[in-house]
């Protein structure tokens, strides 16, 4: 089973699904191997009709049934340096490495490679995967595929993101408001500034009053919190502006993303930001009236843990955990629960390894998933 299961991962991690390119080929191998068991599949494409998310049931279609959902998108691997081909399966010392190995293609593999067992298991209780895409970029595919799940699929325990937890437990992430800004000024010669407006300026400016409130979060922590870090975070993650060191800069852009801990509000920490960005704007225009600095957002629902959720009482007799945890980072459960979902993250491998060059999943935690999908099976058979 165990060699069945990483030729499947291998199989995935061959796809380059990176969020800027299309899933579908990726979508093609999955359906044809479901289909092989007479799985009916449903495809929820993006407008472009490039991408698409995909779910689909094994066993009857009542309700109980239990979800098992992942992402088929990566992050890229642009001037990273890898010591094996990011695309293909290298299997050493234990460890699988790979593009997606760990974020999030085993957890996928590992549910495919035991549709079989889930076929001859006589389920009384369904199974669903969900599948979706542009997980990375900010959770921009799953919504409307949860919409159609909650119009045609019957009622539903529990959800299960299999997001790398290391199997444990947990019942809680923070939220993500993300957005890229545009600094729109005026260039002038670099030796008469007055006559311009400089992007770059007022966007470090912003930043500057941005890095003062990200340094005032680490004094709200949350004692008893048992995430790391256990307060909300702003970063800046790029930033471009500017042609030349002799020009007064007309564009400036950055990109940022405030994590928020799910019993807080993060309204206050958004309002400074924007207070901050009009002042400057109205500043900009003083000068230039065509100026502006305009926002494109996105946002992750937090997951907020709930004292009665079957979704967790469900994956702590399926993993023999005798805790929930809570994560730092953002995924598509917050989605889900806002839809009525008893939702939980749980997964193999560690989030330390996601995202980086040599991304990789100890074989291990494929066992440990694996074992997880199997008590799954036999819980929806009894």
């Amino acid at each position: 089973m165990m060699q069945h299961t990483i030729d499947k991962i291998s199989k995935l991690v061959s796809f380059d699904t990176v969020s800027t390119k299309s899933n579908l080929a990726l979508l093609d191998y999955i359906q044809s191997d479901l289909n092989r068991w007479q799985i009916e599949c449903h495809r929820i494409y993006n407008y472009e009709k490039t991408k698409a998310n995909l779910y689909a049931t094994i066993g009857p279609k009542v309700s109980g049934g239990v979800v098992l959902s992942g992402h088929t998108d990566v992050v890229p691997v642009d001037n990273q340096v890898w010591s094996t081909p990011p695309f293909k399966l290298v299997e050493d010392s234990g460890r699988l490495y790979g593009r997606g190995a760990v974020d999030m293609k085993s957890f996928v593999a590992i549910a495919l490679s035991l549709v079989p067992e889930m076929i001859s298991a006589n389920l009384k209780r369904p199974i669903h995967l969900a599948l979706s895409y542009d997980e990375e970029p900010g959770c921009l595919g799953a919504p409307d595929m949860i919409d159609e799940m909650v119009r045609t699929l019957p009622q539903i325990d529990a959800v299960v993101v299999g997001e790398p937890t290391e199997m444990k437990v947990a019942g809680s992430h923070k939220g993500v408001h993300s957005a890229y800004t545009h600094f729109s000024g005026l260039e002038a010669h670099s030796s008469q500034t007055h006559l311009g407006v400089s992007a770059v300026h007022y966007a470090a400016r912003l930043m500057a009053e941005m890095d003062h409130i990200s340094r005032g979060l680490e004094f709200e922590a949350v004692k008893g919190l048992h995430m790391d870090p256990p307060h909300s975070t702003l970063n800046m993650g790029v930033v471009n502006g500017g042609i030349a060191s002799n020009i007064v800069a007309g564009d400036c852009t950055f990109s940022w993303d405030f994590r928020y801990l799910p019993n807080q509000d993060p309204d206050g920490i958004l309002q400074k930001i924007q207070m901050k960005a009009d002042q400057l704007e109205a500043e900009m225009r003083s000068k230039h009236p065509q100026a502006s600095i305009k926002f494109e957002r996105t946002h992750i629902p937090c997951l907020r843990a709930k004292t009665d959720s079957k979704a967790v009482e469900l994956c702590l007799q399926l993993t023999g955990e005798n805790s929930i945890c809570a994560v730092p980072y953002g995924t598509e459960a917050g989605q889900f629960q806002e839809r009525g979902y008893s939702t939980v993250v749980c997964g193999p491998g560690s989030i330390r390894q996601a995202h980086k060059p040599n991304e990789y999943i100890e074989i291990e935690q494929v066992e440990a998933g694996i074992a997880f999908v199997r008590n799954l099976i036999r819980r929806q058979s009894l």
